[in-house]
């Protein structure tokens, strides 16, 4: 272990010393510790590990963390697991999103109240590496990712499965008619083949690289998949560093700057990376007083590649990319757009790490001057339907339909979406513009996945595949169509979108970035009169949910409580015994 810097390590203030207090956290400590483990010279390092038998993506979490164990023991430090929350994607009703803040809050709290000089972030499934890092930004302790990894690529009667991206294709055409319900049931089996989350560039594999891209993980990491030994290897190695960290005092405050977030979204634009990274890359950045914006998504994204040719933009999966060089080599294709100055996790600049990265398969990781898409970062859209903003992929989208008009059919609930999309009364053509409000952060409450809503029935028969869908929800990151997301402000904030009318002509323009209805201001100041415009999102009157709504924030600025914003050190001031 390289020589202590710091006057004295954070966990000295339990452990050092001769008095009661002393005595008491040491000796509860012990337990079967060596001797030496609690003289004040030892890193305390934390494994915050959101490993759960209910997040499935990161069941293997605790073999990670043993590997994370041996490399703290080797570089001297003491390592101990500290379960936080975890959140499965797939598991929690009504949306994992509406616990993010929580997790993030409850692991900040633990963080700083307990003896530790540094952080091993375990995370995977999509909400466990953002809340993680909020957490770790606001405690600002010396802090080091590791992502859980892809799962393998499952096969189903010999063609590769995209798990989420085909889950979305497959059901669309079992409404159809064009395949039956059985059918869509015999893949079930094989759409999830190893541990892991998505293989897909979904919500989990972004939020790996956008980690990496921030400087918080060991370049080369992201992408390795779950079930790769070099996962485990890597993992070791992470434990030593955190050591070497702690010695240099080197913090998330030192790594994630403004400049490292704008390298993160032109780092989720090359890989054509999920929407959601935009609501938790500007909670991230809350947390540390970086002043990011909407804006920032459109400037630093613009011009800027799609090189991955991955599902759900593309064809191929994590494990595709990861043997064709990985995200350092896809990363180097674009090294010119990255700012040089931001450090990772080593203390060494990212871009260093971006010499001599071959591709051995460019049908994966495209040429630069061929690549999926030539502009495809996050598009931000304005107009009086989003004042503040909203969200749009190109890449995950239809090009004829970047530029669009035709009339609203309008949804006040996903139930009542689910009600009505495949009632062939419905009156609805393939340029409708399907609308779905009251699923932003307030109104559901938690802004759900639900935004690339299903298209009609009758449609899908006739061959539509995509229309215009607005929301003030989210997206899987590993659905695709063109879906407009994250409309600011929400209908349940007495945003636009709650004054929108079946009928009304909407336009949208993602070359100009606009998104407007044809509505004068007279008008929708008086629809906006009607007492029922925000009366039909009733607040919880407890528990979570209560403290969300009243608290949370909309989706341009992150969706975080406006109390969590920023962040309170690592001091803690007071004694318990």
């Amino acid at each position: 272990m390289k020589k202590v810097i710091v006057d004295r390590l954070r966990s000295s203030d339990w452990y050092a010393g001769t008095d009661r207090n002393a005595y008491i956290h040491r000796s509860w400590m012990r337990r079967g510790l060596p001797d030496d483990a609690l003289d004040g010279t030892k890193p305390q390092i934390a494994i915050a590990n959101t490993a759960s038998d209910l997040a499935p993506c990161n069941m293997h979490l605790n073999e990670v963390a043993e590997s994370v164990k041996q490399g703290v023991w080797a570089a001297g430090g003491v390592p101990y697991n500290l379960p936080v929350v975890s959140l499965g994607e797939t598991q929690v009703k009504p949306t994992s999103m509406l616990w993010r803040n929580m997790a993030a809050m409850a692991m900040e709290e633990m963080f700083r109240a307990n003896p530790i000089d540094g952080l091993v972030l375990l995370g995977g499934c999509d909400k466990t590496i953002p809340a993680l890092l909020m957490a770790a930004a606001s405690v600002n302790l010396p802090a080091v990712v590791v992502p859980g990894g892809p799962m393998l690529t499952g096969h189903f009667r010999g063609e590769a499965l995209g798990c989420g991206t085909d889950v979305w294709r497959l059901s669309e055409e079992v409404r159809a008619g064009t395949i039956t319900n059985g059918q869509f049931l015999e893949s079930e089996q094989a759409t999830i083949r190893s541990k892991g989350h998505c293989n897909t560039m979904g919500t989990a594999s972004t939020m790996a690289v956008v980690a990496e891209a921030l400087g918080m993980t060991i370049p080369g990491f992201a992408g390795t998949p779950a079930a790769d030994a070099r996962l485990l290897s890597m993992s070791h190695e992470t434990g030593r560093l955190i050591v070497d960290m702690v010695a240099q005092d080197r913090r998330p405050s030192d790594i994630m700057t403004t400049e490292s977030f704008l390298n993160a979204i032109i780092a989720a634009a090359a890989v054509g990376g999920s929407t959601n990274s935009v609501v938790h890359l500007l909670a991230i950045a809350g947390r540390l007083g970086i002043d990011l914006t909407l804006a920032d998504f459109d400037a630093a994204g613009a011009g800027v590649p799609v090189m991955a040719n991955l599902q759900p933009s593309g064809r191929f999966l994590m494990d595709d990319l990861y043997r064709a060089g990985g995200v350092l080599a896809l990363l180097s294709q674009v090294k010119d757009l990255l700012y040089p100055e931001p450090i990772t996790v080593t203390g060494t600049p990212l871009v260093e790490y971006l010499v001599d990265r071959p591709v051995y398969d460019t049908t994966v990781i495209l040429a630069r001057s061929a690549p999926l898409m030539e502009d495809a970062g996050i598009a931000v859209l304005r107009g009086n339907l989003a004042p503040r903003g909203a969200i749009i992929k190109p890449a995950a989208a239809t090009p004829a339909l970047l530029q669009h008009t035709g009339a609203a059919v309008v949804f006040d609930s996903i139930e009542d979406m689910r009600d009505r999309i495949d009632d062939p009364d419905l009156d609805v053509t393939a340029d409708s513009v399907l609308v779905l409000r009251g699923c932003g952060p307030r109104g559901y409450p938690g802004m759900p996945e639900v935004g690339n809503m299903p298209l009609p029935r009758k449609l899908l028969t006739q061959g539509v595949r995509d229309m215009v869908r607005i929301s003030d929800a989210r997206m899987s990151g590993t659905a695709y169509g063109t879906v407009i997301l994250h409309v600011a402000p929400e209908a349940a904030a007495g945003g636009p979108l709650a004054f929108v009318r079946t009928g009304d002509v909407i336009t949208l323009d993602v070359e100009n970035r606009t998104l407007t209805m044809d509505v004068s201001e007279e008008e929708l100041q008086s629809r906006s009169q009607s007492p029922a415009s925000e009366a039909a999102y009733a607040s919880p009157d407890r528990g979570w949910a209560k403290l969300y709504v009243d608290h949370v924030m909309q989706a341009d600025t992150g969706a975080d409580l406006d109390f969590l914003v920023g962040g309170s050190g690592d001091k803690v001031s007071r004694e318990s015994h």
